[in-house]
């Protein structure tokens, strides 16, 4: 089977040389790299041209689309039947292709890699878990990676820093939601790729060590604010009604951790407020729930016009075996 493995880029000209050399070294041989390129500026544009891979296609776009319009750029020149995305901050070892394939062609539609921090020793993700709000996090993240993340198991969906997809899933539902822009497409496309009868395994052999949010920063005010955002859309685009109508509640809950997490310094929100002010964080949120609200409308349109194939039931169940609790969600690094 061939993989196309799409790369986004923008402004990461001193990521890509050590991003390569990992696909450089891949044990699986059939595959492309289609590095799309988001109007950068910092001289990638040259730094590709010059550039004579064989399994490279480039593609110049004139203006940043975020992640979900330059993925999806990419599209009309994929050759693959199994479609990967991999971030241009990720360094993936030698099997993470062959592993996944492999898994693909047991019978798996989408494929949850082990994604490492940059040291290599801690888990930052292994497929994804949800909160009734709509926000989404890594399984295991901050856990020390070892032999609770040696076996195969379902997962969720995968995280779009390393993940693999058949290709008839986007030939059946689409791919990335443009509204989205950046932060929380990857969760969206998977949430409805489940929702219409896909299935998701996490493979521990197909592994990337992932240098994290290296085009903004952890902690950056507008990362903040399309998370926030986007968790919005998710919620109004997929979650069961009833769900919909207690999310306020987990919301509350789960802000009121926030102020506990900065009080005792542990968590994202005392990570942000070390380095951003209390005031910023209240109006980066009060912006993204304000900008969510706005764009309700839109997302009821789009859910409508999404056909399920299981049961309002089946969704339950499955989001509840892979829910996050508040604790862990706001307290756990």
């Amino acid at each position: 089977m061939k993989v196309s493995v799409i790369i986004l880029n923008w402004n990461g000209q001193h990521l890509l040389p050590d991003c390569f050399e990992s696909l450089k070294r891949q044990t699986y041989s059939n595959f492309e790299v289609i590095l799309v390129d988001n109007g950068s500026t910092d001289g990638s544009v040259d730094y590709l041209k010059s550039l004579d891979f064989t399994f490279l296609k480039p593609l110049f776009l004139d203006s940043n689309r975020g992640f979900a319009g330059g993925n999806n750029s990419a599209l009309p020149l994929v050759e693959g039947e199994i479609i990967a995305l991999l971030n241009n901050d990720a360094r993936p070892t030698p099997t993470w292709i062959a592993a996944a394939v492999a898994r693909i062609q047991n019978g798996a539609d989408m494929v949850a890699c082990r994604i490492l921090k940059a040291d290599g020793k801690t888990i930052d993700k292994a497929g994804h878990l949800i909160f009734r709000d709509g926000l989404n996090r890594g399984y295991g993240t901050g856990r020390l990676d070892g032999a609770d993340f040696d076996q195969a198991l379902e997962a969720l969906w995968p995280d779009g820093c390393a993940a693999f997809y058949r290709r008839e899933i986007m030939d059946r539902i689409g791919f990335l939601d443009e509204d989205f822009f950046l932060y929380g497409e990857d969760a969206d496309f998977g949430f409805r790729a489940r929702n219409a009868g896909f299935n998701c395994m996490y493979e521990p052999e197909s592994k990337v060590l992932h240098l994290q949010s290296a085009s903004l920063g952890k902690f950056n005010p507008q990362k903040i604010y399309y998370v926030e955002r986007n968790r919005i859309f998710l919620l109004i685009k997929n979650f069961p009604l009833d769900w919909i109508a207690l999310s306020p509640w987990y919301t509350l809950k789960r802000y009121l951790m926030n102020v506990f997490s900065i009080g005792s310094g542990r968590g994202a929100a005392a990570g942000f407020s070390r380095e951003q002010s209390k005031l910023v964080l209240a109006r980066v949120l009060l912006h993204a729930t304000w900008s969510g609200i706005v764009g309700i409308p839109k997302m009821l349109r789009k859910r409508r016009n999404f056909q399920a194939q299981i049961s309002r039931r089946q969704l339950k169940q499955l989001l509840n075996r892979f829910r996050i609790n508040t604790r862990s969600l706001t307290l756990d690094d």
